[in-house]
C-alpha cells in the first residue's frame, strides 16, 4: 500500500500507559525502517487537559477528539471505569468516522467506554479475561470473544498491551510488508507474532502455571467451574463430567493446583466477585448472589480472608494500589 495511515489514540484518566506505548513504538520503528512516514498518530482526549495514566505518568494530548481530522483509525484506551463527559457528542464523532468508512476500536479497558457509545452492538469484541465478568454484567447483549485480538467490520479490539503490539504489527504488514513487520518485531525482541485466532492465556489462581498447561481433565474441570459461577455445581458432578471419580479428581486437582477443587472453585468465584466490586456499580448483595452465594455474609468473610480487605473498602480504594494480592488491578 502507499500513502500514510493516521491513527488517533483517545486516552482517558487512568488509562494503561503500556497500551499506548505498545501502539506507538512499533509504528515509529516501522517508519524508521521504511525510511518514510508510513504511519502518523495523534494522542487525543475529550478535553485539552493533561491526562494521568494508571502508572501516574501525565500525558499532554496533541488535540481533542472533536478537533481531530482525517483519521483512519480511532482507538480508545482506558480503565474499565472510563466514560465520556459528553457521551452524545463522542458518539456522533465516532459515527461520522464510521460513515466515512474508517475504523474504531478499543484497547484493554477502552472497550468499556466504546461499548457505552452503543457502537459495538452486534460486533464481536476482545475483552481481557480480567474484565470479562464486569463486561458481561454491564453489556449482556454483547458477546466477548476469548481471543487476544478481534477484527470485525470497521472494529478492532485488543485485550491488552501485548495484543496491541501484535495488532500494530498486523497493520505494518498490511501497509508496508511482511519483511518490515518481522524486522520491527525483532527490534523489540517480540518473538511470537499472534493473530486474532490466538486464545488469551489465563493464570492459574494458585500456581505459576497457566490453565491451558494443566492436564486436560483439570483444565476441563476449571472450565466447568467457570461456566457455573452463579449456579454452583457439585464437585461429584464435575468429576463425572471429566470421567474421574471424586477421589481421583481431588488428588489430581491438588497435584496440579496445590488446592482442593472446592477451594479452587471458591477462589474462582471470588475472583469474579472482585471484578464486579472493582468495575461495576452492583451492590455487594447483588454481587454475592451473582457468584453463587445464597447470602452476603459468607462472601464477605471469604473475600476478606483472600484479599485482606472488605469488598466495600476494596471498591473505595480501587485506584490506590494498596491491595497487592496479584489479582486484577485497574488497568492492564
Amino acid at each position: 500500500m502507499t500513502g500514510t495511515v493516521t491513527l488517533g489514540f483517545v486516552i482517558f484518566p487512568g488509562f494503561p500507559m503500556a497500551c499506548l506505548t505498545s501502539a506507538i513504538e512499533p509504528l515509529r520503528a516501522a517508519n524508521e525502517i521504511a525510511g518514510r512516514a508510513a504511519f502518523t498518530w495523534r494522542v487525543l482526549s475529550e478535553t485539552s487537559a493533561p491526562v494521568t495514566s494508571s502508572a501516574g505518568v501525565v500525558f499532554a494530548p496533541d488535540d481533542t477528539l472533536e478537533n481531530a481530522q482525517n483519521l483512519d483509525y480511532i482507538f480508545l484506551t482506558s480503565s474499565p471505569t472510563g466514560t465520556f463527559q459528553t457521551p452524545g457528542k463522542a458518539q456522533a464523532i465516532l459515527q461520522r468516522h464510521l460513515r466515512a468508512g474508517k475504523t474504531i476500536g478499543g484497547f484493554s479497558g477502552g472497550i468499556f467506554p466504546l461499548a457505552r457509545t452503543g457502537l459495538m452492538k452486534g460486533h464481536p469484541t476482545s475483552v481481557h479475561w480480567c474484565y470479562d465478568t464486569a463486561f458481561c454484567t454491564e453489556f449482556p447483549e454483547l458477546k466477548p470473544v476469548q481471543t487476544v485480538i478481534c477484527k470485525g467490520e470497521q472494529r478492532l479490539t485488543a485485550s491488552g498491551a501485548a495484543a496491541v503490539f501484535d495488532l500494530m504489527l498486523g497493520l505494518i504488514e498490511t501497509q508496508l510488508s511482511a519483511e518490515i513487520m518481522t524486522e520491527v518485531a525483532c527490534w523489540f525482541q517480540h518473538p511470537f507474532v499472534r493473530t486474532g485466532e490466538v486464545t488469551q492465556k489465563t493464570p492459574s489462581l494458585t500456581t505459576a502455571d497457566t490453565t491451558d498447561s494443566m492436564p486436560k481433565q483439570i483444565t476441563k474441570a476449571i472450565q466447568m467451574f467457570a461456566e457455573h459461577i452463579e449456579d454452583p455445581v457439585q464437585i461429584k458432578d464435575v468429576a463425572a463430567a471429566v470421567n474421574m471419580s471424586t477421589r481421583s479428581l481431588e488428588r489430581s486437582f491438588r497435584r496440579a493446583t496445590g488446592e482442593s477443587p472446592l477451594k479452587y472453585y471458591r477462589l474462582l468465584r471470588l475472583k469474579q466477585a472482585r471484578q464486579l466490586v472493582l468495575y461495576s456499580s452492583d451492590t455487594i448483595t447483588e454481587i454475592a448472589y451473582s457468584v453463587g452465594y445464597s447470602s452476603t455474609s459468607p462472601m464477605l468473610n471469604h473475600y476478606k480472608e483472600v484479599y485482606g480487605v472488605s469488598p466495600q473498602d476494596d471498591r473505595k480504594n480501587r485506584n490506590s494500589f494498596r491491595v497487592t494480592d496479584g489479582s486484577c488491578l485497574p488497568s492492564v
